[in-house]
């Protein structure tokens, strides 16, 4: 009986470790993974909105010159901070063509920091998360 007490409250101590190295992983500083160094502005099709938290992602289908497809993933301020601003999972319909600027990984994927982006109107909604710095 006292084995399996130890054993559970083990196990039970493993799984807590595990989401909070879960939750401390996920949520990180703007310069932890963007380079202001590699700002980007492109012109793409939006595939997907995921707002989920702790940032929405904006999946936007971008055509090469060489005429190859990539899908980048633009990070933005949470879903909360986005409601805020008037900015819904509604607000930019996917197969919209979007105008995205941002800042991009360190790593050199195709994965950035957007900042903004702008809808065939021209009007621009400001998706940056509230501590990317400005520039």
């Amino acid at each position: 009986m006292k084995y399996m007490r130890n054993k559970l409250a083990f196990g039970f101590v493993a799984v807590a470790l595990f989401c909070c190295t879960a939750t401390l992983w996920a949520h990180h500083a703007f310069s932890a993974e963007f380079a202001l160094d590699k700002p980007i502005h492109f012109t793409g099709v939006l595939s997907k909105v995921e707002l989920v938290n702790p940032h929405a992602w904006f999946h936007v289908d971008v055509k090469g010159a060489d005429g190859t497809m990539s899908t980048w993933m633009v990070e933005a301020g949470t879903p909360n901070v986005l409601f805020r601003r008037g900015i819904t999972k509604n607000s930019v319909k996917v197969g919209t063509e979007v105008i995205v600027d941002g800042f991009q990984a360190k790593d050199g994927s195709f994965k950035a920091s957007g900042r903004d982006v702008t809808l065939p109107n021209g009007q621009k909604l400001f998706i940056g998360s509230e501590e990317q710095p400005a520039k």
